[in-house]
């Protein structure tokens, strides 16, 4: 077997690796918090805000940890970062499972925001780029497809958990799940990439086979900061909709049950974008693929102020869940094919602030907006229009880099 096909081969190791701790940990860390919520607030005596505050600083640290993360995995890969990742996530659900107050709840995810930049998306995203020079959307579909059913997985597991033996002993044995799983599939199977093992033990001075621009090269293109834009108001959107579509379709008569459902189908609608990205993005090109998901996501967006008027929700739930579907996909592949795969670790990392940062400003930031403006239908309308302004920068900003430039001695 050729050098070449023997590292393609391993590179579906790392794929079907990622599968399942990305699935693993997105469904314990992310989708556990919501599942223990409620019992949380009852037990440290707390209010929604105060408790769901702990959530959103975890996910602003791990937003701003994004850049040195990505810096690592340029330079040294994912294998210990993820490892040492799983670590902490695995100690950090431990003494979750034994704060006593507020104070401590913030400790742990703050914490534990470096414990999700180091084990999520973004670093398994960039050790598929590593890995893949060429293919890679079919391996980043994958993952992306199985951790897509993190919260089917495991939200009913935690549940049932709950009911059994509580929310603290819940999160010893979910400790538990990370420690056997995560750890040592992460030690033991994700190698470095070639390149990297090659460039380790390569003349410092000389060239690195991989083309790429560096971060601060990036940042002088207009198009790094277009497409930093679009990502963090398509997280924006789509997060501030998740926080509010419940109330605002209860308005209009929906039941509680009805509005939850429609609002759960829209994150299962994402699997489903994801599974038609690949085709999509071979037919019409990257240029034409990210504005087209950003429009989708305005239609989506614009159709909720008129609501009333329309026979039913599906149109909405179509084009919302599989806009951000497509988003997840669309900013892992856009990232390479514009400024190559040398430095995407920090790239990616870079854009990802305000992406992930997004998450954690929207429930907030969006609230405000509503008391600002009065009704939802405002709220949705101007974000529709936002949404449409970086779809049509995006369309026409220029996305073609040369990726001989270097930094500047």
């Amino acid at each position: 077997m050729s050098a070449a096909a023997a590292g393609l081969h391993y590179g579906w190791v790392i794929v079907a690796t990622l599968c399942v701790t990305e699935t693993i940990t997105w469904g314990i860390i992310f989708y556990g918090f919501p599942v223990f919520l409620s019992a949380m607030e009852k037990d440290l005596g707390a209010s929604r805000v105060v408790v769901t505050g702990a959530f959103s600083l975890g996910l602003g640290v791990a937003a701003l940890a994004g850049i040195p993360v990505g810096r690592w995995l340029d330079r040294r890969g994912a294998r210990l970062l993820m490892t040492v990742g799983s670590c902490l996530a695995t100690a950090l659900t431990f003494l979750w499972s034994r704060v006593e107050t507020p104070a401590a709840l913030y400790a742990v995810w703050l914490c534990m925001g470096i414990a999700m930049a180091t084990t999520l998306y973004e670093p398994a995203f960039a050790a598929i780029v590593q890995w893949f020079p060429t293919g890679r959307d079919r391996a980043l579909l994958t993952v992306t497809i199985a951790a897509g059913f993190a919260s089917t997985i495991f939200m009913p597991i935690e549940a049932w958990l709950l009911v059994s033996v509580g929310w603290r002993q819940s999160l010893v044995i979910l400790a538990a799940v990370l420690a056997v799983t995560t750890i040592p599939l992460h030690a033991f199977l994700l190698r470095p990439p070639p390149h990297l093992a090659v460039s380790r033990g390569a003349d410092a001075a000389a060239p690195a086979a991989t083309p790429g621009l560096s971060l601060g090269a990036a940042l002088r293109h207009p198009i790094f900061w277009i497409l930093a834009g679009a990502f963090f108001m398509s997280n924006f959107a789509h997060t501030s909709g998740t926080v509010h579509l419940i109330p605002y379709l209860m308005q209009y008569g929906y039941s509680a049950a009805l509005a939850a459902a429609t609002v759960g189908w829209i994150g299962a609608m994402q699997v489903g974008g994801r599974i038609f990205f690949v085709p999509v993005a071979a037919w019409v090109g990257p240029r034409w693929v990210v504005p087209g998901l950003f429009l989708a996501q305005t239609a989506g967006m614009g159709l909720l102020p008129v609501i009333g008027w329309l026979p039913s929700a599906i149109p909405i739930v179509v084009l919302l869940g599989a806009a951000n579907g497509m988003s997840t996909l669309a900013r892992a592949s856009i990232v390479s094919d514009i400024f190559g795969r040398r430095h995407y670790g920090s790239i990616s990392g870079a854009i990802a602030l305000g992406a992930n940062g997004a998450r954690a400003l929207a429930p907030i930031g969006s609230s405000v907006l509503l008391l600002g403006l009065e009704s939802y239908e405002r709220l949705f309308g101007i974000l529709a229009v936002a949404l449409l302004l970086v779809s049509v920068m995006v369309l026409l900003t220029d996305t073609g880099v040369r990726l001989s430039e270097r930094e500047p001695r």
